[in-house]
């Protein structure tokens, strides 16, 4: 999948981590590189360091802003090595696999599964999750990272109704594969979605429900941000998502499933990238100002 067209970007919240985190990330995956860095000066938690960087061909950005939300396996990675693209794609796996392990914790083992000749998940020192997967070259190519979301608690059962809303939200967008549970695999109910994935605005997901008992759900530690050209689209995607006013703020907001995404112009990067320090605060302190974020206004604040 080429950088150009991913419109929606996973972003991770560390407390002081984000600089670390993203660089050990390049130094893991191949085609990888850190591709921008910024302080945002006086924010609520002081200045934060902004890091834009690509892994493996995707994009990502990380922040560095105090220790309100911490990771957890709701949402996780895929990361598919796949025999037919990648020469020793399975001694890739395990290589990746041995740096994500240093202080890990792994969540399933490296092993054989009736899915895969090789799977393992893993969340790394840093907490994040990650699932490591020999993908079968048979199937519909995948790209090499998917964000995966996991239902659990009372939104178990749920992973197939958040599909057909998003579908229904974004353009671009398709149902990719999908498999249920059986009978017999309780506490996870028959029928319900063991794998699915699906791509919005090009950009590929994953989701699965667990009824397991897990002590942990959806939270601000990993967003989405969507990228929009115009004040139309904000509004657009704004009005469709947010459904906790609470959790309004400087363009996050949280859905109906309790999943974060911010809502962003396009143009708000380049501000970030091209800016003087002077532009940049002046953007960050009208943006912190903002619940829905006002694109004229963040123009006016730049010039």
């Amino acid at each position: 999948m080429s950088i150009r067209n991913q419109n929606i970007i996973p972003h991770l919240w560390y407390d002081k981590e984000a600089n670390e985190a993203a660089t050990f990330y390049t130094t893991i995956f191949p085609d990888s590189r850190i591709t921008n860095r910024t302080v945002l000066k006086e924010t609520p938690s002081g200045d934060a360091d902004l890091i834009s960087f690509e892994l493996w061909g995707h994009q990502f950005m990380a922040i560095s802003a105090g220790p309100y939300f911490t990771f957890n396996p709701s949402v996780s990675f895929m990361v598919n090595f796949d025999p037919s693209r990648e020469k020793d794609a399975s001694e890739k796996l395990d290589d990746v696999w041995n740096q994500l392990s240093e202080a890990g914790t792994v969540l399933m083992p490296l092993d054989k599964y009736p899915f895969s000749e090789k799977y393992g998940w893993i969340q790394d020192k840093y907490g994040l999750s990650w699932q490591l997967i020999l993908s079968d070259p048979e199937g519909e190519e995948r790209p090499t990272i998917v964000p995966s979301l996991m239902f659990v608690g009372e939104r178990c059962g749920k992973a197939e109704e958040a599909i057909h809303f998003y579908l229904s939200l974004f353009k671009n967008s398709r149902q990719g594969q999908i498999a249920r549970y059986p009978r017999g695999m309780e506490p996870d109910k028959e029928g319900t979605i063991m794998f699915a994935d699906f791509m919005l605005e090009n950009n590929w997901f994953a989701a699965m429900d667990s009824a397991q008992d897990h002590p942990f759900n959806f939270n601000e530690a990993v967003s989405f941000m969507v990228n929009c050209d115009t004040q139309e689209e904000i509004d657009y995607y704004w009005d469709k998502l947010s459904a906790v006013p609470e959790s309004e703020q400087c363009g996050w907001l949280k859905d109906k499933y309790g999943i974060s995404w911010q809502i962003v112009p396009t143009e708000m990067d380049e501000m970030m990238r091209e800016g003087t320090p002077e532009r940049i605060e002046r953007v960050n302190q009208a943006t912190l100002k903002m619940k829905k974020l006002d694109v004229v206004e963040l123009q006016r604040a730049y010039k």
